[in-house]
């Protein structure tokens, strides 16, 4: 009877906690497929502790930048299914350069097991204040007055907040002209300016422009308001209803990894993200904490992926 008991605890603590019992001597690296420093990077390091203490394996950091995170996604890709190498993914390495890229670098979805979204983070639409429209609902009106003679900013070409810019096309019907800056600084510099009347960017590095009032923000881009922005609404409520593009970023490891361990690495990443800390770290970084289902997380992959897909060839937009 003790024998059997024995055995029944061992399955137990290995169902728990598969990738420490399959490998406890070995770490698990974590990929951060951009540079150390930015938002992607001080995320994956404020919950790699406490997996590590979830899990009982030391998780270790790994920068593999390049291409906006197509190699080091591609790394994980061909890595073993083991649960001893994982990616911390975003919006732009697993939602829109697969949709802009031709050839796609990878599935996004097929070529990885979803583990969970970590966060998201509002865009927004901001105009310059002595613009002529003061809402949404006014610039869709200009814009279908004037197709084509309304320029919009954005961080960079086939970045979140340019997606954001083309989706409000799309959705609406309306022709903007884009104008792609390289980064957030100089586009709100000439926004500020009047040299652009309007233009998307991160939430979180335009909230200093909002408040002092140099620029007049329109919506956010999620499907709620934001917790540090209560009174900006968001785009369907401005007049775009089933609008949504929120700057997300998730876990994943490579295809086939078992889903016994998929669970495990699940259970650990939504534990430390409903930490007080971690919590806190993520509002300060103006990222809000999720931690899913793989499930859910798997569902919402599907529908970034045909998303940005259907965008991409209905607004002509490619990176190469």
């Amino acid at each position: 009877m003790r024998a059997a008991f024995a055995i029944l605890l061992s399955i137990a603590s290995s169902l728990i906690n598969p990738a420490q019992a399959q490998t406890s001597d070995k770490p698990i690296r974590l990929i951060v497929p951009y540079p150390a420093g930015g938002t992607t990077d001080l995320l994956a390091r404020a919950i790699a502790p406490k997996m590590s203490e979830r899990l009982g394996q030391t998780v270790v950091i790994e920068n593999k930048a390049g291409a906006g995170g197509v190699i080091g996604a591609q790394q994980v890709a061909k890595s073993a299914p083991d649960g001893l190498t994982l990616v911390f993914v975003s919006i732009a390495s697993h939602g829109i350069i697969p949709a802009l890229q031709e050839p796609p670098p990878y599935d996004a979805v097929k070529d990885f097991a979803a583990i969970t979204l970590v966060a998201n983070t509002p865009n927004v639409l901001m105009a310059n204040p002595d613009f002529a429209a003061k809402t949404v609902k006014d610039l869709i009106v200009m814009a279908k007055q004037n197709p084509g003679k309304i320029n919009f900013g954005s961080t960079s070409h086939g970045g979140s907040p340019h997606m954001s810019g083309e989706l409000l096309k799309l959705m609406t019907g309306i022709d903007l002209t884009h104008v792609p800056y390289k980064g957030g600084s100089p586009m709100l510099i000439d926004l500020m300016g009047g040299q652009i009347p309007i233009g998307f960017d991160n939430l979180p590095s335009s909230m200093t422009y909002i408040k002092s009032g140099k620029v007049k923000a329109l919506a956010v881009t999620t499907a709620k308001r934001w917790p540090g922005a209560p009174d900006i609404p968001t785009m369907a409520e401005a007049g775009v209803p089933g609008y949504e593009v929120s700057a997300w970023f998730g876990l994943m490891a490579p295809a086939g990894t078992p889903q016994v361990t998929i669970d495990a690495l699940n259970g650990a990443a939504v534990a430390a993200l409903k930490t007080p800390e971690i919590e806190r770290l993520f509002y300060e970084q103006g990222a809000e904490p999720v931690g899913n289902t793989s499930q859910a997380f798997q569902t919402f992959l599907i529908s970034e992926r045909d998303k940005w897909d259907k965008l991409a060839r209905a607004n002509h937009i490619k990176l190469n």
